[in-house]
């Protein structure tokens, strides 16, 4: 322990995982601990579900309608993969694949008004949607075709949008989409939280939308995919990645000091024993004076026996409430898995409720999505600080990573990791690079 090493990595959120891994991928000496005994932090999957019951202080055991306690793999941070996002690249470039096994979310849903709607995001979707008029179909299907052509490198395909200068509103309002359109396209299709991009140059949304249908594109469901026993299986990947590159791992280390010296990070103190350290990588947890709450976030995890309505009887799905649909500033999300995912006893379903917190009372702010859900055989509710750095650890080198927000899908967390990439490497996050890393120590192609 006492030795001197590149990167020290405290906390094994997903954040964390991937960055252990992507820093000894480019050679360099990390140790990585944890106070837990267990993988993932705050976005752990909690198995038996007995350990939910605990975790959440529920009174007495699961009842026996539950199944095994062993069948269960609860998932405290639900998120979706998008099929061509981030993350996925992330998993493909470093080989962290051979160690999952995804299967495909099997719908995507919007809510208007009381009812759910597939979302519709190609052409033939547009045209045989029950959520628009024909006339509104037409001018959606158009919107489709032009965003698919957009290339910003070639005028030609503009028809006079500047993608760094026109707003979204503007680009809207040349196609004639009305309110509802927005809506879902802005929300359910470009996953925006709030309404704040429509005043942005609209080159972001036009990716976004593209991305959405590119992933769309590559399974026929669904754009999202989602690993088979959870979410905490993503962690442990990244940390066997890093582990092959040489990084060291140690849980149940209980942190007892972090050793900085004329502002700067030297080292992580443990049981006595110091380990010294160029660079910091952190959860807010674990330094709670160089991080500050930036809002809070509501969970609800549902169990329930039934496939949500009007859903055809999908085994998993994501829903979207756009803010405008529930007189909001930000949008509620549902995500749901089941047995199929092997995360649940056969014949249950683990649907999760979240959003940001606006109000005194959280459980109130969900309840259009709970509704949906009824019936409803068990709850388990958690609200959330979310913690941002209060600097960007340029001077301290300890560089902490943001809260888990409560989309249901990681383009945000990976935003985050890149953005932690380049304050500690000064350089932008490149696939390409970590591909030539990778095929330089194993080969092209090859086995690890």
């Amino acid at each position: 322990m006492n030795e001197e090493y590149d990167v020290i990595v405290l906390g094994t959120g997903l954040t964390e995982c991937i960055l252990s891994g992507i820093m000894s991928v480019k050679g360099k000496k990390v140790l990585h601990m944890d106070r837990n005994s267990y993988y993932g932090g705050e976005s752990a999957s909690i198995t038996p579900l007995e350990d939910l019951y605990k975790r959440f202080s529920l009174p007495g055991t699961p009842p026996e309608s539950m199944g095994k306690g062993r069948d269960w793999n609860v998932d405290l941070v639900p998120k979706f993969l998008m099929a061509n996002g981030q993350l996925v690249r992330m998993l493909l470039i470093t080989q962290v694949t051979r160690y999952l096994d995804f299967k495909v979310i099997e719908g995507s849903f919007v809510y208007k008004k009381g009812s759910i709607y597939k979302v519709p995001s190609t052409e033939t979707e547009a045209l045989a949607s029950s959520l628009m008029g024909l006339f509104e179909k037409r001018r959606f299907r158009k919107f489709l075709v032009f965003v698919a052509n957009f290339d910003e490198n070639d005028p030609k395909t503009m028809e006079g949008v500047d993608p760094n200068k026109t707003t979204m509103r503007e680009v809207y309002k040349k196609f004639d989409l009305g309110q509802d359109v927005i809506d879902f396209t802005g929300h359910a299709i470009a996953l925006y939280r709030t309404d704040d991009y429509l005043d942005q140059p609209c080159l972001d949304t036009i990716n976004r939308i593209k991305l959405y249908s590119e992933s769309l594109a590559r399974y026929g469901k669904s754009p999202y995919l989602y690993p088979l026993y959870g979410l905490g299986e993503l962690p442990q990947g990244f940390a066997r990645l890093s582990a092959i590159y040489g990084g060291t791992y140690m849980l149940n280390k209980p942190i007892e000091d972090i050793i900085v010296e004329n502002g700067k990070i030297v080292g992580v103190k443990s049981e006595g024993e110091i380990a010294r350290c160029k660079q910091l990588i952190c959860d807010p947890s674990y330094i709670m004076d160089r991080a500050k709450v930036v809002g809070k976030v509501i969970r609800m995890i549902c169990i329930i026996n039934h496939p949500i309505k009007n859903t055809s009887d999908s085994n998993s799905c994501q829903i979207i409430i756009p803010q405008n649909q529930v007189n909001r500033k930000h949008d509620i999300y549902v995500c749901m898995i089941s047995y199929a995912h092997n995360v649940a006893a056969q014949g249950k379903y683990i649907a999760i409720v979240s959003t940001t917190v606006e109000t005194n009372d959280p459980e109130k702010e969900i309840k259009p999505a709970l509704d949906l859900l009824e019936p409803i055989e068990q709850k388990f509710v958690s609200i959330s600080d979310l913690y941002a750095p209060t600097d960007l650890g340029t001077d301290s080198q300890i560089f902490i990573s943001r809260s888990y927000d409560a989309t249901t899908h990681f383009e945000t967390t990976c935003d985050d990791i890149k953005d932690i990439y380049k304050r500690m490497t000064g350089t932008d996050f490149d696939f390409a690079e970590m591909e030539r890393k990778k095929n330089d120590i194993f080969g092209d192609g090859a086995d690890q």
